[in-house]
């Protein structure tokens, strides 16, 4: 992994795949009996209007990371949004180390492969669309109309409207 390799910079789902399976198999070489992890990254947009003037456009972007680590019957976790690589060996070392000075726990460890779902439907629930600043400018005004349109409503706190998209 390059210095400066971090989830921004990563094209899609083959790239978290990869980093993924390089954690897991450095989790391993460190000690980890078995390990899982769970890498998010998400994008969202959000415009809030009041008396039909925009008061506020907000854009956030992060990724996170969580290692767990199994050793025996103890188990650890560790959770980060640097995803360098200085900052991901650093992560692997501690949660290995904080897995062997846990007390042990004869409940924790990965589900047994016969468990786990393999024939996933496809729910279809997916909205590739990403809509611009004026159709979310413009559903947060009609929302706010649409208040102020109800007879006996005078003024308004205002309305937003968001998009966010997430990555597991």
């Amino acid at each position: 992994m390059s210095e400066n390799n971090n989830l921004a910079a990563f094209g899609g789902t083959a790239d978290m795949q990869q980093l993924a399976e390089d954690l897991i198999g450095k989790l391993r070489s460190a000690g980890a009996d078995a390990a899982d992890l769970l890498l998010v990254s998400g994008t969202s947009v959000s415009v809030s209007c009041r008396l039909g003037e925009v008061e506020d456009v907000e854009r956030s972007e992060g990724q996170d990371l969580g290692l767990r680590a199994f050793i025996g019957n103890q188990q650890a976790v560790v959770s980060t949004s640097d995803l360098s690589a200085a900052t991901l060996d650093e992560m692997v070392s501690r949660v290995v180390a904080m897995a062997r000075s846990a007390p042990a726990d004869p409940y924790c460890g990965l589900a047994d492969a016969a468990l786990l779902a393999k024939d996933v439907p496809d729910l279809d629930i997916y909205d590739a669309s990403t809509p611009q600043m004026p159709e979310l400018i413009d559903a947060a005004r009609q929302c706010e109309d649409a208040a102020r349109g109800i007879e006996g409503i005078t003024n308004s706190e205002g309305a937003s409207t968001g998009w966010g998209h997430s990555q597991l």
